[in-house]
C-alpha cells in the first residue's frame, strides 16, 4: 500500500509511522520549510531532531512547494497512484490548497482519504487550531488531572497526539479492509476533540452513564489523590493488590489480618468507596520493605507490582533487552542513534525498519523522477533551489 503522508509534528506522523512499520510505502510530502519537528533540538544535523528519528522512520521524503501550480499537479499524479492520503489540516488550509476528498477522489476513484483533524468538521470548532495541550484541556484531561491535585493540569506525555495517532492508523486499516471488500475508497475523518472525549469517558462516565447521573462523572479508584506511586525503603513503587485474594494475601503480610473481613475492604465495590483509607493503609506499609522485597512478595503472591523506573533506566530493563525492545543503528547522516522497535508481534508477518528517518526531501528527485519529471523540472517544483 502507498500512503501519501500530508502530515506534521506528532499525531499524523505517528500514525504514518505505524503504517509504515506495517509495510506501506508512506511517502512523507513536505513543505521548502520541512515538518517543523525537524528542527526541534537536541540534534546533530540541522534538521533531525531526537524524536523526529523514530518518528519518521521507514518513510521518503518530498519535497513539493505546493503554492505552486505545477507542483500540485504533481501532487495529483501522486494522488493517482496512492492508496492512502492522510492529512492533518484545517479545513480552511485544505479549501486553499484544493486537497479537499472531492478532488483527491475525483483523480483516484478508490482513494482512501484520511483526515486528521482538531474538532469534527460538522460542529463550531471546526476551524480551531488545536494542538495537545488544547485538547487535554478542553477533553476532561486537565480536568480529571486537577480532580487528583487540586489543579487543572496536563499530563506530562503528549497523550492526545498519540491516542489520536493510533485511532488514525486503525480507522485507515478499517477502510482499507473495507475497500478490499466492496471496491470503494471513502473519507475518514479523525478528530483529536472527540477521540479523546471518548477516550476519557471509557471509565469516567461511570454513575453519569445513567439517566438521571447517579453522581458526578468520574471513576472514583482512578480519581483519588492516593492513588500513586508509594516510597519504599529504596525508592519507589506500584503497589496495587486488586482482588479479594490479593488483599488478603497483602493485609496478611503487612501484619493487619484483623483488616481482612472489615466490612470496609472485604469486597472491590466497599474497597472503591473507602479507596482513600485503603491507600493509606498501603503507604504507611510500603517503607518497611525494600523495592526487591516487595517483588518478591508480590510476584510470589500475583499481586500486581512493579518498580518505578526512569526513562533513562528503560535501556537497562532486564525484560525489554530479553524482548529486544531498542536497538542501535546506523543513520547516514546522524550517526549511531537509539530506535524503539515497533512493539506488536505478528505470527505470520514480520514489522521492520527498512528506511531510517529522511532528510528533507531525501527522495524527492526518486519519487518525482519515477513519475517522468526530469532533475531541473523537480528542482523546480521542490524549491530546492531557494534552500541551497
Amino acid at each position: 500500500m502507498t500512503v501519501l503522508d500530508l502530515t506534521t509534528v506528532i499525531m499524523g506522523p505517528y500514525a504514518t509511522q505505524l503504517l509504515g512499520d506495517l509495510g506501506a510505502d508512506v511517502i512523507k510530502i513536505e513543505s521548502p520549510d520541512g515538518d517543523s519537528v525537524r528542527y526541534h533540538t537536541p540534534q546533530r544535523g540541522t534538521d533531525m531532531a531526537g524524536f523526529f528519528l523514530d518518528l519518521n522512520r521507514n518513510k521518503r521524503s518530498v519535497v513539493l512547494d505546493l503554492k505552486r501550480n505545477d507542483a500540485h499537479e504533481a501532487l495529483m499524479k501522486l494522488v493517482a497512484r496512492a492508496d492512502v492520503v492522510v492529512h492533518n489540516m484545517r479545513p480552511q488550509a485544505v479549501a486553499k490548497l484544493g486537497l479537499g476528498f472531492d478532488k483527491l477522489v475525483s483523480v483516484k476513484p478508490d482513494l482512501i482519504y484520511c483526515a486528521a483533524v482538531g474538532f469534527g468538521s460538522d460542529g463550531p470548532y471546526a476551524t480551531r487550531a488545536a494542538y495537545d495541550d488544547t485538547i487535554q484541556a478542553a477533553s476532561g484531561l486537565a480536568s480529571v488531572m486537577g480532580r487528583q491535585s487540586g489543579v487543572p493540569s496536563f499530563v506530562p506525555s503528549v497523550v492526545c497526539d498519540k491516542v489520536a495517532g493510533q485511532m488514525v492508523a486503525n480507522s485507515v486499516l478499517a477502510a482499507l479492509l473495507h475497500r478490499e471488500r466492496t471496491g470503494k475508497g471513502q473519507s475518514v475523518e479523525i478528530p483529536m476533540f472527540e477521540a479523546l472525549v471518548s477516550f476519557n469517558l471509557v471509565e469516567h462516565i461511570g454513575p453519569y452513564a445513567f439517566e438521571p447521573a447517579l453522581d458526578k462523572p468520574g471513576w472514583k479508584r482512578v480519581l483519588s489523590p492516593a492513588r500513586k506511586p508509594f516510597k519504599t525503603k529504596d525508592g519507589y513503587a506500584c503497589l496495587l493488590p486488586y482482588s479479594d485474594r490479593n488483599w488478603r494475601d497483602f493485609l496478611s503480610f503487612i501484619g493487619r489480618p484483623e483488616l481482612i473481613d472489615d466490612p470496609k475492604f472485604k469486597t472491590m465495590p466497599e474497597r472503591v468507596q473507602n479507596v482513600d483509607e485503603l491507600y493509606l493503609i498501603v503507604e504507611n506499609s510500603a517503607a518497611r520493605f525494600t523495592n526487591a522485597e516487595w517483588m518478591e512478595f508480590c510476584n510470589e503472591s500475583s499481586i500486581p507490582a512493579m518498580p518505578v523506573i526512569s526513562l533513562e533506566d528503560l535501556w537497562q530493563d532486564e525484560h525489554l533487552n530479553k524482548v529486544n525492545m531498542f536497538s542501535v543503528r546506523d543513520h547516514p547522516s546522524e550517526g549511531h542513534y537509539k530506535s524503539v522497535r515497533h512493539p506488536v508481534r505478528y505470527s505470520g508477518m514480520t514489522t521492520s525498519i527498512r528506511r531510517d528517518a529522511p532528510k528533507l526531501g531525501a527522495n524527492t528527485h526518486e519519487v518525482l523522477g519515477g513519475l517522468g519529471y526530469d532533475a531541473a523540472d523537480i528542482d523546480a517544483l521542490s524549491g530546492q533551489k531557494s534552500r541551497k
